[in-house]
C-alpha cells in the first residue's frame, strides 16, 4: 500500500509541478478573483490528474494506444480553448479599465473555475499515456487505489499551492493598472503556452 502511494505522490508532483497553461491559468484566476476561485480551479486540474490516474491504473496500455490516434487533435481544441481563453482576459482587462467598478464583470464563479480548468485539463491526453507509463513500468497496477490517492494528493497539494501564490499576487497588485498589467501578461504567457503546444 505504501509503495503504490508513494509512487502516485511522486507521479502526481511528476505531472502538476512543471507549470504549463493550466497552472498560468490558476495562477490568473487566482490573481484576478480570489483564492476560492484559484483553489476551485485548481482542485480541477488535480481532478483531471486522478481521473487518468485511475484511467491508468485501470486500463493502461490499451487506454493510452486508444488515446493516441486522437492526441494530436485534443491537442489543437485544448490550444484553442487556451487561446480564446487568453483573448477573452486580455479583452475583458481592457474593458475594466474603461468601466467604472459597478459596472465590471461579475466575477468569475467557485463551480464555473472548477469545471472549465477540469475541461480544458482533460483535453491533455499526454497525462493518461504518463501515468500508464508508469503502472506499466511498477509491473502493473498493484495497489491502483493508493496509486491514484496519491497522485491526486499530490496534484492536489501543488495547485493549491499555485493558487495560494496568485491569491497573494492579487493582493500585492490591487490597482487597477496593476490588475490590467497581470492579465496581460497572463494572456500572453497562455497564448504562448498555447502555440507550444501544437509546434
Amino acid at each position: 500500500m505504501s509503495g503504490a502511494f508513494l509512487a502516485g505522490v511522486i507521479a502526481g508532483y511528476g505531472i502538476a509541478v512543471p507549470v504549463g497553461a493550466i497552472g498560468a491559468l490558476i495562477v490568473t484566476l487566482s490573481a484576478r478573483e480570489s483564492l476560492r476561485v484559484g483553489a476551485a480551479a485548481g482542485l480541477g486540474a488535480a481532478t483531471a490528474d486522478g481521473i487518468y490516474a485511475l484511467l491508468a491504473v485501470a486500463g493502461g496500455a490499451a487506454i493510452a494506444g486508444i488515446i493516441a490516434p486522437v492526441a494530436t487533435p485534443l491537442r489543437w481544441i485544448g490550444a484553442i480553448a487556451l487561446l480564446v481563453f487568453a483573448g477573452f482576459t486580455a479583452v475583458g482587462a481592457l474593458r475594466r479599465r474603461r468601466t467604472r467598478p459597478a459596472e465590471r464583470d461579475r466575477p468569475t464563479g467557485v463551480l464555473r473555475a472548477y469545471l472549465g480548468i477540469l475541461g480544458l485539463t482533460l483535453l491533455n491526453p499526454a497525462t493518461v499515456v504518463y501515468f500508464a507509463a508508469l503502472v506499466l513500468g511498477r509491473g502493473g497496477a498493484g495497489g491502483g487505489l493508493w496509486f491514484v490517492v496519491g497522485a491526486f494528493l499530490a496534484s492536489a497539494s501543488w495547485q493549491l499551492l499555485i493558487a495560494g501564490g496568485g491569491s497573494l499576487v492579487g493582493r500585492l497588485l490591487t490597482g487597477t493598472r496593476g490588475r490590467l498589467v497581470t492579465a496581460l501578461t497572463s494572456s500572453a504567457v497562455i497564448a504562448a503556452l498555447a502555440v507550444e503546444m501544437i509546434i
